[in-house]
């Protein structure tokens, strides 16, 4: 595989990597440590690479399971929102709706961080990266009827904290 043929596949994808390597670390410069381990991993076993069939599936499997190390090697009592990380920009808002705005967007993260974490995954990887059950089932290791009913409920259990909560 060439060096042209190797960014070809991984320059489309590497934000969702760090995107999704950010919502399990919970740290920019740890989600950045994550996607060049991928890269380079990926890099260095560039010829069983090239014989995958979904790469994107499984460079996402890999970025969750090195997140996933990452996280269980920092011994930190440190936590941050996703929301510091995903901005919604409207340059026509006033400061009142955009710090409302922002402020009902954190409170949404803060209750989807109270799901539990198969369906905080599954949602994300649904909602906000737009992969397909099956995709998300290979990137989680869930079958895909487990996908759909962990997505099921965490929209569900989403709307009844909404609701109940009055964010809206």
């Amino acid at each position: 595989m060439r060096v042209e043929e190797f960014t070809g596949i991984i320059d489309p994808i590497k934000d969702k990597l760090y995107r999704y390597a950010l919502r399990i670390v919970k740290d920019e410069m740890g989600a950045e440590d994550v996607v060049q381990e991928v890269i380079i991993k990926l890099w260095k076993k560039k010829e069983q690479f090239a014989e995958i069939d979904n790469k994107e599936a499984w460079c996402m499997t890999l970025t969750r399971n090195l997140s996933i190390d990452k996280t269980r090697s920092k011994k930190t009592g440190r936590t941050e929102g996703i929301e510091d990380y995903h901005h919604i920009k409207d340059n026509t808002l006033d400061p009142y709706k955009e710090t409302k705005s922002k402020d009902m967007m954190k409170r949404i993260m803060d209750l989807m961080e109270s799901l539990p974490e198969n369906q905080k995954s599954v949602i994300h990887l649904r909602d906000v990266e737009g992969y397909t059950y099956k995709e998300i089932a290979e990137i989680t290791t869930l079958s895909v009827d487990q996908v759909k009913v962990n997505l099921y409920r965490a929209r569900k259990s989403m709307r009844e904290k909404i609701l109940n909560s009055n964010i809206l």
